[in-house]
This record gives C-alpha cells, structure tokens and sequence, in this order.
C-alpha cells in the first residue's frame, strides 16, 4: 500500500480528514448490515456468536499485520466496534420480534 507523499503539514491533514471521514462513512454502512443481520437471527444468542466475533476479530488481526499495522491496536478498535454493533443487533432483533 502505497501512500502519496504529502508536501507541507496541511496536506497531511487534509489527507488524514478526508480518511476519517471514509472510516466513520464505512463504519455506517457496516452498522446497517448489522441492522439487517438481525432479521436473520432466531435468538439473542445468535446475534452474540462468540465464534463470529472470533473470527472477525482474528481475520482483523492478519489484515492488520498484511499493512503493517499493529494488529493489537486493530483488535482494539474491532472489539470495541463489535461491543457497540451487538447491542445495535440485538435492539433490531427485539424491535423486529415485537412488531
């Protein structure tokens, strides 16, 4: 992975802005999945497959290390993202069950 090079502290900036910006838009979108993944689930549990989280988190780590990136530091951030995804799921799942 190539990163252009930048010419003066603005343009990093600038730069780095505009990834936030894709991160939080991919996050969404992954967020919406989420919400759609519930409508497939029979129970609680389901939403909470410790064997799903396991295998993101572990297909996280190698991509992590594939970019030389700490895969620590990714894990981090997938846990906390999964944490907050699964109480999404789990609220659309009960909202889709009392409808």
């Amino acid at each position: 992975m190539k990163t252009p090079k930048c010419n003066s502290l603005e343009e990093v900036r600038d730069a780095i802005d505009l990834l936030d910006d894709q991160i939080v838009q991919l996050i969404a979108k992954r967020n919406s999945y989420i919400k759609q993944a519930a409508s497939f689930k029979d129970t609680v549990d389901e939403v909470k497959s410790q064997e799903r989280i396991d295998y993101v988190i572990q297909k996280a780590r190698a991509k992590a290390l594939e970019y030389n990136l700490s895969p620590n530091l990714i894990e981090d951030l997938f846990h906390t993202m999964i944490n907050e995804m699964v109480d999404t799921e789990i609220a659309e799942f009960r909202n889709a069950k009392d409808l």
